[in-house]
């Protein structure tokens, strides 16, 4: 019988499959590498998380360092606007700006459908219909390539009907060691089945470069955390004698706000009329009524603490205006606090350390270094916009791509390759 042990029992177990299901390598199967792709190189592109284009230097992270000297390094890369973690991380892999692939803030709304997408919605985030574009794992898929991610953004989502042939589902419990281990397992399959791109995530420097602010030692343990780790696990591939590529980035930088003064909603905004996701770098104001948004605009352009924009008048390196946005996800207006300020939404205390600002301000610049058979050694690089990546990593990876379809172009790195 079905009794209300047996159901107790029931619930436990099936929290615990939930559990295991999360730490679990997710396989599609049935697919193989082409004749044609199994002698390609290999390229792992591995994020640290709100890694500073200076953290390198000033925490002194001796083997990245080391590694770098042995290939490439710019001296910063330039993040898309918004200078926030899920925007950029997807215009790495898509070559596309966020008002381009449409995922234009880690939270928003799409306007043709009024959906609501959030960063924090575990389902919503696996969901293939909130990405454009032709992320790299979709790219290789596409061309008979296997791709692997121990975690990026959307790399969870079938994305035009593919994800990579192995992932995992993004959780923080799974420890470095097993991480490496699941690389090296990757690579030592056969050559029919074994990846030849592979994306690799670290959330720990942006966790306490938030929390604590950029100049905190606790952030310099973190960075020392991602140095080791990314020497461990070039080591550990040492041995499998690949032609290993790897592209070490970060998806923004980071600053220290006023996180005692912060700003309210402003007043001018009747959130009777609009709508506003959450936000503390940028607010979108999303109208519904579309006769009170030239009022709410002159309005708000009285408060000296902030600056407001139409889609018309936002900065031209944003690439955020009315005509980029080709999905119908950016508000109707455009507010953000004059830094250091920031708003807070909440009456909850928020964190030191904050980024989505600007993406020319030199806090919000990313990093860039790459070594490997594919580069040239030894040699430093001017900033560059990160959408440039996605050509770079095609090129290597011998895959196919139309440059008219997206906004990085393989000219601006090609001089870093042999």
């Amino acid at each position: 019988m079905f009794n209300k042990f047996s159901f107790t029992l029931f619930s436990i177990l099936f929290v615990l499959v939930c559990y295991a299901q999360d730490t679990t390598q997710q396989i599609v199967l049935g697919r193989k590498n082409s004749a044609n792709q199994i002698n390609k190189p290999y390229v792992i592109l591995i994020s640290a998380d709100g890694f500073r284009a200076d953290f390198a230097e000033l925490y002194d992270a001796k083997n990245l360092k080391a590694l770098s000297k042995k290939g490439v390094s710019a001296k910063y890369m330039i993040p898309s606007y918004p200078s926030v973690t899920f925007p950029n991380h997807y215009s790495i892999v898509t070559g596309l700006y966020p008002s381009h692939h449409g995922l234009v803030d880690n939270s928003y709304i799409d306007v043709p459908t009024g959906a609501f997408y959030n960063m924090g919605n575990k389902k919503m985030v696996a969901e293939g219909k909130w990405y454009g574009g032709t992320p790299l794992w979709v790219l290789a898929e596409q061309q008979k390539m296997i791709a692997a991610s121990f975690y990026w953004v959307a790399s969870e989502a079938a994305i035009q009907g593919i994800k990579p042939t192995y992932y995992y589902i993004y959780n923080e419990k799974t420890n470095i060691e097993t991480r490496i281990k699941a690389v090296k397992d990757w690579l030592s399959l056969s050559e029919e089945l074994r990846p030849h791109f592979i994306t690799f995530y670290f959330p720990q420097v942006d966790h306490d470069a938030h929390e604590y602010g950029p100049n905190d030692a606790r952030v310099g343990s973190a960075v020392k955390f991602v140095d080791s780790s990314i020497n461990a696990l070039q080591e550990a591939l040492a041995s499998l004698h690949l032609p290993i590529n790897y592209i070490f980035v970060s998806d923004h930088g980071m600053a220290k706000v006023d996180n005692i003064n912060t700003l309210p909603i402003p007043k001018a905004i009747d959130t009777a009329y609009f709508t506003v996701p959450w936000g503390d770098a940028q607010l979108h104001l999303y109208t519904k009524d579309k006769s009170k948004i030239e009022s709410t605009y002159n309005a708000l352009k009285q408060d000296t603490s902030i600056t407001v924009y139409q889609l018309n008048e936002t900065p031209s390196h944003w690439h955020y205006a009315s005509t980029d946005d080709w999905h119908h996800r950016l508000g109707d207006l455009i507010v953000v606090p004059h830094f250091p300020k920031i708003f807070n939404l909440s009456k909850s205390k928020t964190s030191l350390g904050k980024h989505g600002f600007d993406n020319h301000m030199t806090e919000m610049r990313a990093s860039f270094m790459a070594w490997g058979p594919a580069f040239k050694k030894g040699i430093t690089i001017d900033g560059f916009e990160n959408v440039n990546i996605y050509p770079l990593v095609a090129q290597i990876l011998g895959l196919t791509i139309d440059e008219t379809k997206i906004d990085g172009k393989f000219k601006v790195l090609k001089p870093i390759l042999k």
